[in-house]
């Protein structure tokens, strides 16, 4: 795992600034401490450059990114990690490639050489986000893998392109404006972003499965993003009229599929733990990580000080029934406040929960413990239905054969067994979207709880921002951007699968969960259950195995049944939050005072992007006595969002991003 950036021209006589290039390497220095490259085609006006963290080939002088191609026609930069590559390298050793290291990346090149673009991403198993520029053609290709585990961000000024790994490369860039939209700016207050967009204007995503293709013509940019690959479930009539399989021969597949995904993921030239928190998940996946390996598996667990949240005694049961070596990081409720700054300046964008700050701390631990990969459970609830939000969907439209009373009653379980997560993982009221409604046929449940969000957010934001926005519909902004096509015919939990995956997996789960927090210190998180393999497989699980009557993944716990101990098989899924700031005092008191710095009427005013009237009455909403928990819970993230706000106002608007970095690279050696 690395950071990666480049700068396109359009005017082929306009000189790239190498400095910039350092610069912009320098500002991610956390994704990879390990050494930097840069190269520039000045012939060409086009500049890469590359922050270097060491997992595949520790000789950083050979590995040394960016890589230019024997005949020096391709300039590759490459972030993430690409499995099975021994035998793809083995195989295009045999017809005739050389190979000058023993990087994963590498071959990269010569699978474009040998195969051209459509074929070698077929070959690409992994969490990718990659820059190839080709002379030939004169065309820069940006491509992130399939699901988004790895960011990648890009710009056009005027007729320049600017990308990398995160924002802060971006704005590292002297020309690069740094300002939110505010269409962004109101997503970040409800949670839910629109796919593809970021909180700042002009600064967009490559979206997952995507190829962005920028050429030239006649110094002007033409740009055109393309997919490669999406979670393609089946239509009905298919499910219908297709091969009919016995369970035995879906939990067989999820069986050998996972297996073979952990292990290709166990390769590595350092060592590889495993998270492990109290869920099936990550319990499947340290118990086939602890099959495969000869000696004892490493587990991080994170436990939290309050019993409700604390998953640790499940975890240790794990643990011990592998025989894996554990190490768990107790927190304290208020702990996580005091690291939210921190947090939000590498997930760049607001958080909903402080669990992004929990595992921004494990990821610092785990560093220290001298470990620098870890393979984690997060997909598996998007592939095998796992969230409550899926059992709700099922149950009210993708079983037809149950009364209305029968819907009733299992809605009331089902709330009844997630009263912790009421206005997070489950609006506390049904919520319909009517361009949500058309696009799916149904406004998922997992989208509701922040569709209830959205409900504050004119009140929140600036009077003049608010007039902007007068009559805006998030719902519609998000349903334009899911693929009719990919919805139309599909069951219901197949749609309410695949919009989770559009939005909250990509948005969230990979971002503050994920990427950005692990790679804040230089940690590689690795999840199996992203392998587009087994992806593809699970698509064609009957709904009906993915959950089957009140269980939540049945084919996945009966493919895993002999892996796990009995508490964890029979156990509901339990969504891994940290504690909401109302649930301890010592909490609330640490957000309180992140309050008093952030949105105190003087800092509202300078920054300009909120009503300081509209954030007091939902601080009097939040505490007055009549309130519901369940409220609570969803006022608890819209504060943490407004806090985060301007917490990122300050970051990337007011602070001088382009002297920073320089800064940064001056103190760091890095130099042209």
């Amino acid at each position: 795992m690395c950071g990666i950036a480049g700068i396109l021209h359009g005017a082929l006589d306009k000189p790239i600034d190498p400095e910039t290039l350092v610069a912009m390497a320098a500002i991610q220095h956390h994704r990879g401490p390990d050494g930097f490259g840069y190269n520039i085609q000045a012939d060409r006006a086009v500049g890469f450059s590359h922050a270097r963290l060491s997992i595949i080939d520790l000789d950083n002088e050979r590995a040394r990114q960016p890589f230019v191609s024997q005949d020096g026609q391709l300039l590759l930069a490459v972030n993430g990690e690409l499995y099975d590559y021994k035998r793809i390298r083995t195989e295009l050793t045999l017809r005739g490639a050389k190979f000058r290291t023993k990087s994963d990346s590498e071959i990269v090149l010569h699978l474009y050489q040998q195969l051209g673009l459509e074929d070698m991403l077929l070959q690409l198993r992994g969490e990718f986000g990659l820059a190839l520029y080709d002379r030939k053609h004169d065309r820069l290709m940006l491509i992130r893998d399939r699901f988004g585990v790895k960011p990648l961000y890009w710009t056009q000024v005027g007729e320049t392109l600017v990308f990398g790994s995160e924002l802060k490369v971006l704005f590292a860039h002297p020309e690069v404006p740094r300002r939110f939209s505010t269409p962004g700016l109101y997503h970040q207050l409800m949670q839910t972003m629109v796919p593809g967009s970021t909180a700042f204007a002009g600064i967009h995503q490559v979206k997952p499965g995507h190829v962005l293709m920028v050429e030239r013509q006649h110094g002007r940019l033409q740009i055109r993003q393309q997919r490669y690959w999406d979670m393609d479930f089946p239509l009905l009539e298919e499910r219908h009229s297709g091969p009919v399989h016995d369970e035995a021969f879906y939990t067989e597949g999820v069986r050998n599929h996972l297996m073979q995904a952990v292990q290709l993921r166990l390769e590595a030239d350092v060592p590889v733990a495993c998270y492990l928190s109290g869920g099936i998940d990550s319990c499947i996946t340290l118990g086939l990580s602890a099959a495969s390996q000869q000696s004892p598996v490493k587990a991080f667990t994170i436990g939290f000080d309050n019993v409700d949240y604390d998953e640790t005694a499940i975890a240790r049961e794990m643990a011990e029934s592998v025989g894996a070596d554990q190490d768990i990081m107790m927190l304290a409720a208020d702990h996580l406040y005091d690291n939210l700054v921190e947090t939000l300046w590498h997930s760049e964008r607001t958080i909903y929960n402080t669990l992004g700050v929990a595992k921004l701390l494990m990821s610092r631990h785990v560093n220290r413990a001298g470990y620098r990969v870890v393979v984690t459970g997060e997909g598996s609830d998007e592939l095998f239905a796992g969230y409550p939000s899926f059992r709700r969907d099922m149950f009210l439209y993708g079983l037809d054969t149950l009364s209305a009373a029968e819907r009733a009653s299992w809605e009331q379980l089902l709330a009844e067994s997630n009263q912790l997560f009421r206005g997070a993982m489950l609006a506390e009221q049904a919520i319909h979207d009517p361009a949500l409604d058309q696009r799916v046929g149904f406004t998922p449940s997992c989208l509701q709880p922040w569709l209830a969000s959205a409900a504050h957010v004119p009140g929140l934001l600036a009077p003049d921002l608010r007039q902007e926005m007068q009559g805006y519909e998030p719902g519609r902004a998000i349903a334009e951007q899911l693929d009719a096509h990919m919805l139309e015919g599909r069951h219901p939990l197949d749609k309410a699968q695949y919009v989770w995956i559009k939005t909250m997996l990509e948005g969230q789960i990979l971002t503050w969960g994920g990427d950005r927090v692990d790679m804040a210190n230089s940690m590689e998180a690795r999840p199996p259950f992203l392998d587009h393999h087994l992806a593809e497989f699970a698509a064609h699980i009957p709904p009906a195995l993915r959950i089957r009557g009140r269980t939540e993944k049945y084919v996945l716990r009966e493919a895993m049944k002999g892996l796990l101990p009995t508490v964890l098989y029979e156990r509901e899924k339990f969504a891994f939050m940290a504690p909401p700031a109302h649930t301890d005092p010592k909490k609330w008191a640490a957000l309180r005072g992140l309050a008093d710095e952030y949105l105190s009427t003087q800092a509202i005013q300078q920054a300009g992007l909120l009503d300081p009237q509209g954030v007091t009455a939902l601080f009097a909403l939040h505490e007055a006595p009549d309130t519901s928990a369940s409220t609570q819970v969803q006022l608890d993230a819209v504060i943490n969002h407004l806090i985060g706000v301007q917490v990122l106002h300050q970051h990337f608007i007011a602070q001088d991003i382009p002297r920073l970095a320089r800064e940064r690279a001056k103190a760091l050696g890095w130099h042209p």
